[in-house]
């Protein structure tokens, strides 16, 4: 809404501030944070009046975590809330790619809403069937993926599949079948796996928010073509408001972990984790940057592969790789063990835990972006 005032620039000139991606993308990381952090106490009261709090699961993976039953979930809605008004006051309300990345995330949000609600009403943590989940999150991606193919300026950039470290693409024309299954894949996995990371206070939200950075600055270079070509990435035209975007979602991310750094006064949950994962993964396929994203989002990758490995492992040996899946949790509990035996404070092991998992992303996400020199 607001890049229109940049019209009137000739009656007053500051108005031309508005026509720059970088302006706008920072102040709609400003106003995203503003929005979450005024709505949130409100939001919380309302999620307690309606009685949405976490079920925890009693088992000994989780006795630690068991003062946290009853704290209000559904806080992903906040996310979503502050991301959406942010986007359509800062970014063109007409590009379609910020519309694609709107429309993801409000689907995976719908998708991760009804399973924390059923959570909620059944009164246990298993809420919907995995085998629905997957099966709505793979309609989203194949509605996403016949967009970008029907639409004739992103289809012969959906069929390239481009690598990190590579300027040009390794493959050049996939078959339309493959680049589908391609881009399912992509936003199916990529949502799944900070669903999986979203398990200690401030985890999930604080290496989203990471991402969003990352790829708030590989957006703008996708979107410039001066720059796209002198570091040989793709030329997406368009794909630069998607910065605008990448910044309302780091901006929200932080109001929110204003209100989920421990001890969490609210929870994303599924409404949350879902709706993020899509959201990068949207960005990530946009700008063509897709295999990258295994790096800018090194832990969600971490998280996902630990799950996978627990379960391959007891599957075939009856045995186990780590003490708990996902990975944080497995870290989690060792370090409270010692520090148990050692007699230390037991209440801090969360957040160091949390703030190494940061220190981690952090890290994929320079790395990430620095591959933009590497090629």
């Amino acid at each position: 809404m607001f890049y229109y005032l940049q019209e009137f620039r000739d009656a007053v000139s500051w108005l031309r501030m508005f026509q720059y991606i970088t302006f706008r993308a920072l102040m709609g990381a400003g106003t995203a944070f503003l929005i979450a952090l005024i709505l949130g106490p409100p939001m919380i009261r309302w999620l307690r009046v309606l009685k949405f709090g976490q079920q925890i699961r009693n088992d000994d993976v989780m006795k630690h975590h068991g003062k946290k039953s009853g704290t209000p979930t559904m806080g992903g809605l906040l996310v979503i809330v502050s991301v959406l008004v942010s986007t359509l006051l800062w970014a063109v309300p007409t590009n379609g790619y910020v519309a694609l990345a709107l429309g993801t995330m409000i689907f995976m949000g719908g998708v991760g809403f009804l399973d924390d609600w059923l959570k909620i009403a059944k009164k246990n943590h298993k809420g919907l069937a995995g085998r629905k989940k997957i099966l709505l999150q793979l309609l989203w991606g194949l509605v996403v993926a016949g967009i970008l193919y029907a639409w004739p300026q992103s289809r012969i950039q959906m069929t390239q599949l481009m690598l990190p470290f590579v300027k040009e693409p390794v493959i050049e024309h996939m078959w339309p079948v493959a680049a589908v299954l391609f881009v399912v894949v992509v936003i199916v996995g990529s949502s799944n796996a900070v669903n999986l990371t979203d398990g200690l206070d401030g985890l999930a939200i604080g290496c989203t928010s990471i991402s969003a950075l990352a790829y708030l600055a590989l957006a703008y270079v996708a979107g410039n073509v001066i720059l796209s070509k002198h570091l040989l990435v793709p030329h997406v035209p368009g794909s630069g408001e998607l910065a605008v975007f990448c910044g309302c979602l780091a901006g929200a991310g932080l109001g929110f972990l204003w209100y989920n750094c421990h001890p969490a006064q609210v929870f994303m949950g599924d409404t949350g984790s879902l709706a993020l994962g899509g959201s990068i993964a949207m960005v990530a396929i946009a700008i063509k940057q897709e295999l990258l994203l295994s790096i800018v989002g090194g832990v969600f990758v971490m998280e996902a592969a630990s799950v996978i490995l627990q379960v391959a492992s007891f599957k075939l040996t009856g045995k186990r790789i780590f003490r708990v899946a996902p990975i944080h949790h497995h870290f989690e509990k060792i370090e409270k063990e010692k520090a148990i035996r050692e007699g230390r404070d037991v209440e801090v092991i969360e957040t160091m835990v949390t703030i190494r998992f940061w220190i981690l992303a952090i890290i994929f996400a320079l790395f990430g972006v620095a591959t933009l020199k590497i090629r």
